[in-house]
């Protein structure tokens, strides 16, 4: 009797010296971190806000072990763990929380994209329709806008990797583990423990600023494109907005992209139709190309919008975590990301440069209107339709985030959900969604200047999201494992970030002012 009283003594004492020694560790890694000495993980951010309440729970499961016996108490001493114990605990003992990936039998189910897919899909985003802004920011940098298309790839082929980086801890065997699944949740571990939440929301104003913004552009360049495709009809460009407005509306009816999907192909074909055609007429004309008006002198007031272009070219940081995670060999990540920005460099730089060689100061916002009046036509109406079959893809993305953000959140949304039972969308869900078309439509209507509002998007959120917070995200959560020329690199790529994001944007501004107080035509 007295030995089986002293064994519960033994056990009981064990117990709580372990919960004592747990619970001060977890407090002192979160003053650490708080006090910015070292970048706190979710798990010790997470622990230390929840510290009491789980010592507490603790403490009562221990109280329920001293009363089993021996061989059931020593099983309940390593497999009774409660699940929140291994929030607090730094050597990452006990069970993962449900919320991280471990490689189980449900990520493993998914299907997985190859490297080559991957690529192309990276290649799609940075290689779209907007590179027909390019030979317009050549006019204005001349051949520093040229080095700027290669600067911009190798600095968002390298955020894109630090990226990466920022969603992998390493475990206590030095093993590195992904422990975060999107740009928001690098955002939030970013911020924590003292604003948990704060880095996931900018991140989430950035995306909804970029992708409304890239809708309204859609609609912008249908319109333009549109008006100097039938110069002869008696229809404006703010009307062939309007109609192709009409076109999109069945995009608010959209709950899955199962249906988007299928126009993939064909955006790829228009667009690749388009480059050809634009090249060919291009190297038709070569003896007349104007190689002394390629000059490094840059026009100081409007090359600022130009950085804004060029940047915003090859934003695509906001779906490389989700790429990578379904990628089948992620080792594969870095190497088809540097290939992929390589090949968008070259055809960029190409295509901008012949371009500007053709029509060298005539150079208009959209390069496909200094074409001839009978291949115009042509080339502008395969680039509408690529224009109204990706519009739906960015729309759906931005009423995605907006759902989720203010309709969707867990029970702690500003509004009621917009969906019913069986997930059907309400109506006056839908009726939101169609203001949010209708809200594309007014900005483009009012706003019709294409090059300018790519450059203002460009400096607002492009260098944001692509420059500034992946280096700083990468200096706050991989600071202990950083090598001096990473740190160096990342400054340095934050500090020109900001310069040219702060000047893009208020020349931006500033060029809107001015073609509206000049009545400009876009």
């Amino acid at each position: 009797m007295a030995h089986l009283i002293r064994h519960k003594l033994t056990n009981k004492l064990t117990n709580a010296a372990h919960t004592v020694s747990n619970k001060s560790q977890a407090k002192v890694s979160g003053v650490f971190a708080r006090l910015g000495f070292q970048a706190a993980t979710d798990e010790e951010g997470l622990g230390f806000a929840e510290c009491d309440d789980l010592d507490y729970d603790y403490r009562q499961g221990m109280q329920m072990d001293v009363l089993q016996g021996d061989d059931e108490g020593g099983r309940m001493e390593g497999e009774g763990e409660f699940e929140g114990d291994s929030h607090y605990q730094r050597d990452g003992a006990g069970r993962r929380p449900s919320s991280m990936k471990t490689g189980g039998s449900l990520d493993e189910d998914k299907p997985r994209i190859t490297t080559w897919d991957a690529g192309w899909n990276v290649t799609n985003a940075i290689q779209g329709m907007f590179v027909l802004g390019l030979p317009y920011a050549i006019l204005h940098g001349g051949y520093l806008g040229l080095f700027l298309i290669i600067f911009a790839a190798v600095v968002c082929c390298y955020t894109g990797k630090i990226l990466i980086a920022c969603l992998y801890e390493e475990n206590e065997d030095g093993i590195k583990e992904r422990v975060r699944d999107s740009y928001v949740d690098v955002a939030n571990a970013c911020c924590a423990p003292r604003f948990p939440t704060l880095g996931g929301h900018v991140v989430n104003v950035a995306q909804i600023i970029e992708l409304v913004m890239t809708c309204i552009l859609y609609v912008v360049v249908s319109g333009n494109l549109m008006y100097n495709s039938f110069p002869g009809f008696p229809v404006s460009q703010k009307a062939w907005s309007m109609v192709a407005t009409i076109a999109l509306l069945p995009c608010a009816f959209l709950t899955n992209l199962k249906s988007v999907s299928k126009f993939s192909l064909l955006c790829t074909v228009a667009h690749f139709i388009i480059n050809v055609m634009v090249i060919a007429y291009c190297l038709s004309r070569a003896r007349e190309w104007a190689w002394e008006k390629v000059k490094f002198y840059i026009d100081v007031k409007k090359f600022p919008i130009s950085i804004g272009i060029i940047v915003f070219s090859y934003t695509s940081q906001i779906f490389l975590p989700s790429l990578e995670g379904n990628m089948q060999k992620p080792s594969e990540f870095h190497c088809m990301l540097e290939w992929s920005h390589i090949a968008a460099c070259v055809l960029k730089g190409l295509f901008a440069l012949v371009a500007y060689l053709t029509w060298a100061d005539a150079t208009k916002e959209v390069i496909t209107d200094n074409l001839p009046s009978t291949i115009r036509a042509v080339v502008n109406i395969f680039l509408v339709a690529k224009a109204l079959l990706s519009y739906p893809l960015p729309f759906f993305a931005a009423v995605e985030v907006l759902e989720k953000s203010f309709f969707q959140d867990g029970g702690r949304a500003l509004f009621p959900d917009c969906y019913g039972p069986g997930g059907k969308l309400k109506s006056w869900g839908l009726g939101l969604r169609i203001a949010l078309v209708v809200f594309t439509m007014l900005m483009a209507v009012f706003v019709p200047h294409f090059a300018l509002l790519m450059g203002l998007t460009g400096s607002l959120t492009g260098a944001g999201l692509c420059f500034l917070l992946p280096s700083l995200f990468h200096l706050k959560l991989q600071w202990r494992n950083l090598l001096w020329h990473h740190v160096f690199f990342d400054v340095a790529i934050f500090v020109i970030g900001g310069i040219c994001a702060v000047s893009g944007f208020i020349h931006s501004i500033e060029g809107l002012i001015e073609a509206f107080r000049d009545n400009i035509p876009d």
